[in-house]
C-alpha cells in the first residue's frame, strides 16, 4: 500500500468528525521563565519540521469515495498559520489558561491544511509574581496517537537547557505537486486491485511459517471474541452520554508519580489500575452530587492500548487498539473499588481484548471506504462505552523549549458524538496530570468533577495507608 495512504483506523477519525465532534488530541504545556520571542519560536519549529514530514502535509480525499484519503504535500504551507501567538489578560492565572485552552481546543482544524497548531501563550503568572508562559498544541487524531505524540514531543523539544542545533535539513524542501482528482482515483483503484495480491503473499508466508501464523490467529480469534462480546451490549445510560455541541470546557488535576507508585506497590496492582480507580471513585462522587443513584451501576470506559512494535516509536499515524473496562461507580470504598478494577483488568488482558481490537482495525483496511465511514459513525452512536480514559506514559526527564524548562504537560482527549466527558492522563518528569474535557453544556460542573477527582485521590491514599507512611509535608494532588 502507498505509505502515504491513511490506514483504516486513521481514516476513521476523519469519518467520525462532524460539526460538534472535533477529532484532535491536544495538550496544555507550561514553562518556567519569560516566553521566547514569537519569531524565535517560529524559526525553531521551522528548523525541525523536516524531522516530522507529516506536519508539512495535508489530507487529500479520493473522488467518489473510492479509497481512503492520503497525505499530500501542502504547496501553500505557512508556518505562521500553524504557530500562533496570544496572551492572557491580567492576572494571568490558571483559571484563565484553562478557559483559553477550552476555547482553542473547541475549534476544529482546517482539513485543507496540515492538521496541527501550536499556540504561544504569554502573560501566565506562577502565583508568586514570577513569569511563566504556556504552549497549547493541537494535532488531528488521524495524524498521531498519544504514544507517537510523545515521540514527536521529544523531537520538537530539547532534553537539555542549551538548545540543540537540529540535524541538517539537506536541500531546501519543495512541495511535490498536488495530485489531481483523476490521479487520486486511479491510485486508489490500483491499490484496491492489488489487495488480493497482498493476500496471496500473506498466504505464502503462512505456508512457510504455519505454527507461528496459527498461534497468532488463535490469539486474535480469542481476543476478537472477547472484544466483540463486550461491545454487543450497549453501555448503560448516563448523564455523560448526550448529544454534544461544539464548545468545550477543560480542567486538570495534578498528582505526584512516586505516590501513585507507592499505591500500586501497596495494593498489588498496576499504575493503570490506580488511575482507573481514582477516575471511577470520582465519577461515583460526581453522579452522587448530581443526585443520581449509582446502586449497581457499572459504567464502561474505552481504554486505548498501544500496539506499536519495535519499529513503532517515531512513526506517525495511529497504532492503537483498546479494551472496554468496567468502572464500578457503585463501589464507594476505595480499596474495594481498586480490587474490582484490578481483577477486571487482569481478565481483559488474559482474554486478549486488545489483540482482538487490533485484529478488527487491521481488517478495516480491507473494507470499502463507504462501509468504513458508516461503521465509524455507527460505532460512536451505539453507546459502546460511556467515556474514554487514556493513560499515556510520558518522558521522565525534563524537556526544554528554547532553554525554558517545561514544568507541566496536561493532555486532552477529544469527545466523540454522544460522549460528554473524557479523561486523558499523562506522566511527565515525576508528575501525573489528568486532563478533563467536557462538553460546555453537558458538563457545566466540570470543575466539580475535578474536585471529586482530588477527593478520590485523597480517599485512596488514606484507605491504602500510604499517606500515613509519609512524613509531614508529603505531596498531594493539586489543582
Amino acid at each position: 500500500m502507498n505509505k502515504d495512504r491513511l490506514t483504516g483506523l486513521d481514516a476513521s477519525f476523519l469519518h467520525i468528525e462532524d460539526g460538534s465532534a472535533h477529532m484532535h488530541v491536544a495538550a496544555a504545556l507550561t514553562f518556567e521563565g519569560a516566553p521566547p520571542p514569537y519569531e524565535e519560536l517560529v524559526q525553531s519549529v521551522d528548523e525541525r519540521l523536516h524531522l516530522v514530514p507529516r506536519y508539512r502535509q495535508r489530507v487529500a480525499f479520493v473522488p467518489l469515495g473510492q479509497g481512503r484519503p492520503r497525505w499530500v504535500d501542502d504547496p501553500h504551507l505557512n508556518i505562521r498559520y500553524h504557530v500562533r501567538h496570544t496572551a492572557l489578560p491580567e492576572p494571568g492565572d490558571e483559571d484563565q489558561l484553562r478557559a483559553l485552552a477550552g476555547r482553542v481546543f473547541a475549534q476544529p482544524l482546517d482539513l485543507d491544511k496540515p492538521l496541527w497548531e501550536i499556540w504561544l501563550v504569554e502573560g501566565l503568572e506562577d502565583g508568586d509574581g514570577g513569569e511563566r508562559f504556556a504552549v497549547l498544541s493541537k494535532t488531528h487524531h488521524a495524524l498521531v496517537d498519544g504514544i507517537a505524540g510523545v515521540d514527536l514531543m521529544t523531537v520538537l523539544f530539547d532534553t537539555q537547557p542549551e538548545p540543540v542545533v537540529p540535524p541538517e535539513r539537506g536541500a531546501r524542501w519543495l512541495a511535490r505537486p498536488m495530485p489531481s482528482g483523476a490521479q487520486l482515483l486511479g491510485e486508489a483503484l490500483v491499490e484496491r486491485l492489488g489487495g488480493p495480491l497482498e493476500a496471496v503473499r500473506a498466504a505464502g508466508g503462512a505456508v512457510r511459517h504455519p505454527r507461528r501464523v496459527l498461534g497468532g490467529l488463535a490469539a486474535s480469534a480469542v481476543g476478537l471474541g472477547s472484544f466483540v462480546s463486550s461491545s454487543i451490549r450497549p453501555a448503560p445510560s448516563s448523564p455523560y452520554n448526550v448529544e454534544i455541541g461544539p464548545h468545550r470546557r477543560f480542567a486538570w488535576v495534578r498528582w505526584d508519580l512516586p505516590e501513585v507508585k507507592a499505591l500500586k506497590d501497596e495494593l498489588g496492582g498496576t499504575v493503570n489500575d490506580v488511575m482507573l480507580t481514582v477516575v471511577t471513585l470520582a465519577l461515583g462522587r460526581h453522579l452522587y452530587h448530581r443526585g443520581i443513584s449509582t446502586e449497581g451501576l457499572e459504567l464502561r470506559a474505552f481504554i486505548p492500548v498501544s500496539v506499536r512494535d519495535e519499529h513503532g516509536p517515531g512513526v506517525t499515524g495511529n497504532q492503537v487498539a483498546g479494551m472496554m473496562a468496567p468502572l464500578p461507580v457503585w463501589a464507594r470504598e476505595p480499596t474495594t473499588c481498586f480490587d474490582l478494577i484490578s481483577e477486571a483488568m487482569i481478565g481483559l488482558k488474559q482474554g486478549g481484548q486488545a489483540v482482538g481490537a487490533k485484529a478488527l482495525t487491521e481488517l478495516s483496511g480491507f473494507a470499502s471506504p463507504t462501509i468504513m465511514s458508516q461503521a465509524a459513525r455507527l460505532a460512536t452512536r451505539g453507546r459502546l462505552f460511556n467515556l474514554v480514559v487514556t493513560n499515556v506514559p510520558g518522558p521522565q526527564l525534563p524537556l526544554y523549549l528554547l532553554g525554558r524548562e517545561m514544568i507541566d504537560f496536561v493532555p486532552m482527549v477529544p469527545l466523540a458524538p454522544g460522549q460528554g466527558v473524557g479523561v486523558a492522563i499523562m506522566s511527565y518528569n515525576g508528575r501525573i496530570a489528568f486532563g478533563l474535557t467536557g462538553d460546555w453544556d453537558a458538563m457545566a460542573d466540570l470543575d466539580d468533577l475535578a474536585g471529586d477527582l482530588r477527593a478520590a485521590i485523597s480517599d485512596l491514599v488514606e484507605a491504602a495507608g500510604v499517606g500515613a507512611k509519609k512524613k509531614a509535608g508529603r505531596s498531594r494532588a493539586s489543582a
